[in-house]
């Protein structure tokens, strides 16, 4: 686990210090704005630090643009703000405001008629992106007392979302459970392409991946490794509502909390598996992970970490609201890993952290 209050040799320490005392320093920015060679970066500075202030509202222009249907809209061709106002039911000097600020985040090229920018039309491209955007409405609402989260006195609404798509209200609700569902399966296309890109299944006769969902990742797999054969392990509910699965997929309905894992594969995924879950369960399933393995069988762990910008700010709040797990640094899943009985510990750099990054380990012998 990283040591927030390691200390650091006195000499960087103090100069950090001293760096800090001087951006403090009113009189200090009064002088730098008058330096050719300084204005420059105080005003990115500045810049930089009013995004800060106003992310709140750019993230709700960007859940407005999704929400209304103006970046679908668009993607099928230019539109003025009075076509694009008429089709949301929005005011036209309202839209106007919201389109401006889709031209301010880089989304809208503006003119008359308006279109999307490559940044725009790369953002629908995404699979599971905009719907993802579109759910956020709960987790705003979950952080509109951002103190009170914190202090862990919300009872959350994520917490409820999630289980409930699966739970038994799914058959009450089949819409909005096939909903978060396929909210789940589109979203792994950018996650098992990178998990992809940084490992080598090489090898393997048979990888299982556990709490795989509707086998999603599976597919995946089965796509860049023709010749491996496969197995889904999860919940009987979940697996249930797999479909269109290859052949050479193996599924095993059973749950990781209460039943041991089939034995068979020399090598087990768990894709965005761990965060959702405390340590306590996370280490009982790492355990019987390393029981279902033979000697020298893998473990491969894909997830977003914190320690980068994506992982500390959104997937840290994410899992807090969701009340069940919590994001983990890569030293900490490996410590997990090395308490249930794993070695040669190998985390490949990701190619896109904000997406997922990767621990590989194998059985001891």
């Amino acid at each position: 686990m990283t040591d927030l209050s390691a200390r650091r040799p006195a000499a960087p320490r103090r100069a950090a210090g001293w760096l800090t005392r001087l951006a403090g320093s009113r009189r200090f920015h009064d002088w730098a704005v008058r330096i050719p060679f300084l204005r420059g970066k105080v005003r990115r500075e500045g810049e930089e630090m009013f995004d800060l202030v106003a992310g709140f509202c750019q993230s709700q222009i960007l859940l407005a643009l999704v929400a209304t249907g103006v970046l679908e809209r668009l993607r099928r061709g230019p539109a003025d703000a009075a076509a694009l106002a008429a089709a949301a039911s929005v005011p036209t000097e309202r839209m106007q405001v919201l389109l401006r600020g889709g031209v301010a985040l880089g989304l809208l090229r503006a003119g008359s008629p308006l279109r999307l920018t490559p940044r725009g039309a790369a953002l629908l491209a995404v699979p599971g992106l905009a719907e993802m955007i579109r759910h956020h409405d709960v987790l705003y609402r979950d952080l509109s007392d951002p103190v009170a989260f914190f202090r862990g006195e919300v009872e959350t609404e994520l917490a409820d979302l999630w289980p409930y798509v699966f739970g038994a209200g799914a058959a009450q609700d089949p819409d909005r459970a096939a909903r978060y569902s396929r909210l789940m399966q589109d979203s792994m296309g950018l996650v098992a392409q990178d998990t992809l890109a940084v490992i080598d299944l090489h090898g393997v006769r048979r990888l299982m991946d556990v709490g795989g969902g509707t086998g999603a990742f599976l597919r995946a797999v089965a796509a860049a490794c023709p010749g491996l054969d496969l197995t889904l392990f999860d919940l009987p509910a979940v697996t249930a509502a797999a479909q269109g699965l290859p052949a050479r997929v193996t599924v095993r309905p059973g749950s990781f909390r209460d039943d041991p894992l089939p034995g068979g594969a020399d090598a087990i995924s768990l894709v965005r598996v761990l965060y959702d879950h405390d340590d306590a369960t996370v280490a009982a399933l790492l355990r019987k992970v390393h029981s279902a393995l033979p000697p020298r069988g893998r473990v491969i762990v894909s997830e977003p970490m914190t320690g980068c910008r994506a992982g500390d700010t959104y997937f840290a709040l994410y899992c807090m609201a969701m009340r069940t797990g919590r994001a983990r640094g890569a030293d900490e899943i490996g410590e997990l890993l090395r308490s249930a009985g794993f070695c040669g510990l190998r985390a490949p750099a990701p190619r896109r952290a904000y997406v997922t990054s990767v621990i590989e380990a194998v059985r001891k012998s």
